[in-house]
């Protein structure tokens, strides 16, 4: 009976710990809903600019990332890269192709 008891306090255990470092993970990878649209605004970033830009022209020309930019900053390569996929995918909604 003494092995089995203490099998059941072990799983418990396990249990236990995976429910709150569980918790805690979820918690720590979601960003609170005011950070992430604050951080994610990159409208007035000139990189951002650059990448609708370029997104729009490789759009008007059928390419796809037809050039490959590499910024120092990973907040100007983040920005850019949300601005070309923006740009990129341009109006494909009033796109027809009859």
């Amino acid at each position: 009976m003494r092995m089995k008891l203490s099998q059941f306090v072990w799983v418990l255990a396990v249990v236990l710990g995976s429910g709150i470092t569980g918790g805690a993970v979820r918690a720590a990878a979601s960003p609170l809903p005011q950070d992430r649209s604050h951080s994610d605004d990159y409208s007035n970033n000139s990189r951002y600019q650059q990448g609708v830009r370029e997104g729009k022209d490789d759009l008007a020309h059928n390419r796809d990332h037809y050039k490959k930019r590499h910024f120092k900053k990973d907040e100007d390569q983040k920005a850019y890269e949300m601005g070309y996929q923006a740009g990129h995918a341009g109006d494909q909604g009033d796109r027809h192709d009859h």
